[in-house]
């Protein structure tokens, strides 16, 4: 099973989404806006999600995750819960 390791940030609005992503590409470091800016409880490890696998997460973040290139910044992505700016640190078949 394809597990993967991911980091994100979690904001209310895709404005604000946006404003973050373009520091990161800017050259701001992705867990020091995550322990700044996330809503969710793993900005404390700097938006850290740990390893997982498919379907273990919502399915608009699965979907990111399983299938965008590894140590680049996507979003926003819309879920139930915000939006998310994700990286996909590592993944492995």
């Amino acid at each position: 099973m394809t597990q993967a390791s991911a980091r994100h940030i979690l904001v209310s609005t895709e404005e604000k989404c946006q404003e973050l992503k373009a520091a990161i590409e800017g050259g701001a470091d992705f867990a020091q806006v995550a322990r700044e800016n996330s809503s969710c409880p793993s900005s404390r490890d700097g938006g850290n999600l740990g390893t997982f696998g498919r379907g273990q997460m919502v399915r608009e973040f699965d979907e990111v995750v399983f299938s965008a290139p590894v140590n680049v910044v996507q979003g926003p992505v819309k879920t139930q819960f915000g939006y998310h700016l994700v990286e996909v640190t590592s993944r492995q078949d």
